[in-house]
């Protein structure tokens, strides 16, 4: 199982990422609201995988990620952003933060999986 902290403000993003994750049948997934949630139950959890919203209330996504690579466990766990402002230059932004891949919302159910295990397998 590969486990994934999905961290995400919007309660139906939340829903529908758990849905479409929980059909592949690969994926232990555990969901946080706001990055102040995240990095609280971090402290004693190591994920495979994180997927991060990037426009949240309090901490943002890329100041929930520069908090937790502050963290030795979590210096080489693979972060994937979620994000509605997927120009080329905030992609680019992003990517130099360390993200290892960036997912435009509105995002495709069905491909979440694929491209999770797509970014875990390079």
């Amino acid at each position: 199982m590969i486990k994934l902290l999905h961290v995400e403000d919007d309660a139906d993003i939340r829903e529908i990422a758990e849905l479409a994750l929980g059909l592949s049948g690969e994926f232990e997934i555990t969901q946080c609201e706001s990055g102040e949630d995240a990095l609280n139950f971090v402290k004693d959890f190591t994920p495979d995988v994180i997927l991060l919203d990037m426009m949240m209330p309090g901490l943002t996504g890329t100041e929930t990620l520069e908090q937790m690579r502050k963290m030795p466990h979590l210096e080489k766990v693979p972060a994937i952003f979620m994000t509605a402002r997927a120009q080329a230059a905030e992609l680019e932004e992003l990517r130099q933060t360390g993200a290892a891949d960036v997912i435009a919302k509105p995002f495709d159910p069905m491909s979440l999986a694929d491209q999770i295990k797509a970014v875990l397998e390079t």
